[in-house]
């Protein structure tokens, strides 16, 4: 009975419950009247079977946590797969959203790249092409080309392309109407083909050896007027979609505009060369009238200008200050038209009284050209070419490099012709005494290296016969 106890103990101790928990769960009978042998059994039994009861039971406790931790792995393993998705979405759309940005900003400095274009380069080719270099890089295209509209015979003629592999392209000529480019043209709208092989006569003319599968033509409108018509081309099938048409639209318009611009710069470029023609032939009529008014020294004016011209480039002059060297010795003789007939036109050598009134006439030119602002540039020569190097000219007296080199340039010029031409008074010089004059005067008269300059050039080659005249026109 006492092994018994000590057994029941042990087991109360390791299951966790009292004797009494125990003898009431088992239900224990007196067995203090059994034989001792019988009592080992028993307890061996009884043991046994506690052993296994509470072994089943902690089973059972341990089973239900690992169905409980088996569950909350699942769910946290639902949780991670719901977010290993999520942040696939994100990287995706990030990574999406990051390619359309730089897409976009490629874009941006495409269109940067072409404004510089139109607005640094006057050569319509040269934009065109940094446009084309733009069309095939920023939407991929096999091939593009441009078509200008000519507005007096209304046909599309080729005008720029890039990668064809055919030189057919550069022969099209399509009237309005005719083809995907004249009819986007025509009908004012892009026309798209994502198909080519489904109808032969879609191809573009002239481009059926061309292996081209999808086609894209829009206008270039600007300021309401049809300019041409872009084309781009795809040697596999292209279904644009309208982010890339969009584009594409706004090409057209930057191209649109280079065209446009273009065409008024050489509008302008024909207005003013007509203007300028206009000018001269107006200052070449004002000499006309001087020498007719002067028939004495009539030729003059034409001679004059001539050999200055020359001698202004030996001295280095500038061609853009050649212009105001012309008008200024076709004009040189302009303040004369305010000079009374009976002294301009007087027969013999002129008094005193005489030459100060003639000597009024550089004053007039300054007078009369000076309001027009063209002709200012070139009052140098009609109000100084009577100055002299040592200072004693007029109207002013001045002295050296004061006087303006096209006047010093133009005094040597307007001395020879005056000395070689005939006068009622004299006949017009010798080569050689007229140049023999020109030196004793240079330092004095002339500039020294003006001097110089002249005969170096070898003008006096070039002298013309002289009209008879009745006057020096000094």
């Amino acid at each position: 009975m006492i092994i018994l106890r000590v057994m029941l103990t042990a087991a109360v101790v390791l299951m966790g419950m009292t004797a009494l928990e125990a003898v009431k769960q088992l239900a224990l009978p007196d067995l203090s009247w059994w034989e001792p042998q019988i009592s080992v059994v028993i307890i061996s039994a009884l043991v046994s079977t506690l052993t296994a009861y509470f072994a089943l039971r902690q089973y059972r406790q341990v089973l239900g946590e690992l169905e409980k931790w088996q569950l909350t792995v699942q769910e946290q393993n639902d949780q991670l797969v719901e977010a290993n998705t999520a942040l696939q979405i994100a990287v995706s759309e990030r990574e999406t959203s990051q390619a359309m940005t730089e897409r976009q900003l490629q874009r941006i400095t495409a269109l940067r790249d072409i404004d510089m274009a139109i607005a640094s380069s006057l050569d319509l080719r040269v934009t065109v092409e940094v446009i084309l270099d733009q069309v095939q890089t920023q939407l991929h295209t096999d091939a593009a080309r441009v078509l200008l509209l000519d507005p007096q015979t209304r046909t599309l003629e080729y005008f720029a392309n890039r990668g064809f592999l055919d030189t057919a392209c550069l022969h099209s000529h399509l009237r309005l109407g005719e083809g995907n480019a004249g009819r986007a043209a025509l009908e004012r709208r892009a026309v798209i083909q994502p198909d080519l092989a489904q109808d032969d006569n879609q191809h573009p003319p002239g481009l059926r050896q061309e292996p081209f599968a999808s086609y894209a033509g829009v206008p270039l409108i600007a300021k309401g007027e049809v300019q041409g018509v872009l084309e781009v081309f795809h040697r596999t099938r292209f279904a644009p979609e309208p982010e890339w048409l969009n584009f594409l639209e706004v090409l057209a318009g930057q191209t649109a505009i280079a065209i446009d611009n273009a065409n008024l710069l050489g509008y302008l470029q024909s207005a003013n060369a007509e203007l300028q023609v206009a000018y001269d032939t107006t200052l070449e009529g004002w000499s006309r009238a001087l020498d007719l008014r002067d028939k004495e020294t009539e030729g003059h004016t034409q001679r004059v200008t001539k050999y200055t011209l020359h001698l202004a480039r030996a001295c280095g002059i500038s061609e853009s200050e050649l212009l105001h060297v012309q008008r200024g010795a076709l004009l040189h003789d302009i303040g004369k038209m305010g000079i009374p007939d009976n002294i301009l036109l007087k027969p013999g050598p002129l008094n005193d009284e005489e030459w100060v009134i003639m000597k009024k006439h550089p004053r007039l030119a300054l007078e009369l050209l000076s309001p027009i602002p063209y002709l200012r540039p070139a009052l140098e020569i009609p109000y100084c070419h009577h100055e002299k190097w040592d200072g004693s000219g007029y109207p002013r007296g001045l002295k050296g490099e004061e006087i303006p080199l096209a006047a010093r340039i133009f005094a040597v010029i307007d001395v020879w012709d005056a000395l070689r031409s005939d006068r009622p008074y004299r006949a017009g010089w010798p080569v050689e005494k007229a140049l023999q004059h020109i030196r004793d005067s240079s330092g004095t008269h002339f500039d020294p290296q003006i001097v110089q300059a002249f005969e170096q050039l070898g003008i006096v080659t070039l002298d013309e016969p002289r009209a008879e005249s009745k006057q020096c026109s000094l």
